[in-house]
């Protein structure tokens, strides 16, 4: 059995319209800490990898590699300590919210933006340094990680926007829909066509495959997604059981299908989400010896031709982990090199291998399932309405597109979400500016 593996790499769009100051420091952090620590295992193991870089995050790290970033984050983490203002030690107690000390709780705060894949300098400036080295050469990293065989990169669309729901919100289903309709499949398609070409201006190539942002997918975004020149798309289980109309039955599951031209694959979700949500819990070998375990379940149902798929954020489940979850990487990657029954491999590699013939008429869904998370409550239902009424007087400007991504409409009606409410309404009334209106 073959096993495809894809860490996503996803942030939002952080910084205010027409300006590169970054509210939210998450692009910082991760880059230093995940990004490359993930880069760094599978180089280190050689365990074939896919990565998944949504474009919005690449242009946002080289803004941080380019010095364009104004983060104040950056700066309370810069300053010599007895300079630093209350409302910078404010910012770094979200990192160590314990620490009285200015000068102590600026390097615990430095320090926590690194990953323990290798021994990390115990001197800030050492820090600063190497913060800024790994910014620099990240590109450089994965790209040659992607010359060899090792590793596959993929990318989604520009700003991350829930494409089933841009190309015709009425798939929400009755009782979610907002009182507006929201129907913009050029703007889907250009979001796909932009992200592709940025992806090549930053890798040199073009990505034969995308994960859609959320896993979001139906039929008419399969099309768009094969007419702008990818091979394959990654999207969850229950897209498929909702597709088949069938009981759950996991001998389907483990194969690509065709869609409009493009071939599917679908990951095992329970697999994904135990190492999502559930291992961190676990000492690593014991949880490396489940997987395995469950991986060899399946394979019983199998034929030799068959591919076993994990997708999953790449940046946020390691800090629920020991050591940001090296000791369990590095287990989890030893342990299944090692199984002669399991071929880890890449999407590409196995599309080479085994051409997919069996047709799947894609029902629309998410890695959720349903589109609950984006649509349907008073909050989200809102930003739906403020987002059309702008969309029809505005046209596709980049700031509409901005607005589309789905993260703003994952976090209306949440708790703690000031920031991602100023954002989207800052990309909104800038839409209104640029074309002489107003909001």
């Amino acid at each position: 059995m073959d096993l495809a593996i894809l860490w996503h790499f996803h942030q939002p769009l952080y910084h205010k319209p027409k300006s590169r100051h970054y509210m939210l420091p998450w692009v910082n952090y991760h880059t230093t800490k995940n990004y490359y620590q993930m880069a760094r295992l599978a180089e280190e193991s050689g365990f074939p990898c896919t990565c998944n870089f949504v474009p919005c995050l690449l242009e946002q790290i080289d803004d941080y590699a380019c010095e364009r970033a104004s983060d104040p984050y950056q700066r309370a983490l810069e300053k010599h300590p007895d300079q630093l203002e209350s409302f910078e030690l404010e910012l770094l107690k979200n990192f160590v919210p314990d620490e009285p000390d200015p000068a102590a709780l600026q390097w615990k705060a430095l320090r926590s933006f690194f990953s323990p894949v290798e021994e990390i300098p115990g001197d800030k400036e050492e820090l600063l340094h190497l913060q800024k080295e790994i910014f620099q050469d990240l590109f450089l990293l994965y790209n040659r990680l992607a010359q060899g065989a090792g590793l596959e990169l993929t990318t989604s669309p520009y700003y991350h926007p829930l494409l089933p729901l841009i190309f015709d919100l009425d798939v929400a289903g009755d009782g979610q829909r907002p009182p507006v309709s929201f129907r913009h499949p050029e703007d889907g398609e250009q979001q796909i066509q932009t992200g592709r070409e940025y992806f090549k201006k930053t890798f040199g190539f073009y990505p034969q495959g995308m994960w859609p942002s959320e896993g979001g997918i139906s039929r008419s975004v399969a099309r768009a997604i094969a007419a702008a020149g990818f091979s394959f798309a990654v999207t969850d289980e229950n897209v498929l059981w909702k597709s088949l109309n069938k009981p759950v039955d996991r001998k389907y599951l483990y194969r690509p299908y065709v869609s409009e031209g493009l071939a599917v694959f679908f990951r095992d979700r329970e697999l994904s989400d135990l190492i999502g949500f559930e291992y961190h819990k676990w000492d690593e070998r014991d949880a490396v010896q489940d997987f395995i375990r469950r991986i060899k379940e399946r394979k019983k149902t199998c034929d030799d031709h068959s591919i076993l798929v994990i997708a999953l954020d790449g940046e946020n489940p390691w800090g629920s982990y020991r050591q940001n979850g090296v000791p369990f990487l590095r287990e989890f990657f030893l342990r299944l090199k090692e199984q002669q029954d399991i071929r880890p491999t890449l999407f590409r590699d196995h599309l080479a291998r085994h051409k997919p013939s069996l047709e799947v008429p894609l029902v629309p869904g998410t890695w959720h399932g349903n589109f609950s998370k984006w649509v349907g409550t008073p909050a989200k239902n809102e930003g739906w309405v403020e987002l059309g009424k702008a969309r029809a007087a505005c046209g596709p400007s980049q700031e509409i597109l901005v607005a589309e991504g789905s993260d703003w409409f994952w976090w209306f009606g949440e708790e703690v979400t000031a920031e991602f409410r100023y954002l989207f309404k800052s990309y909104i009334e800038e839409a209104y500016r640029q074309t002489g209106k107003k909001p």
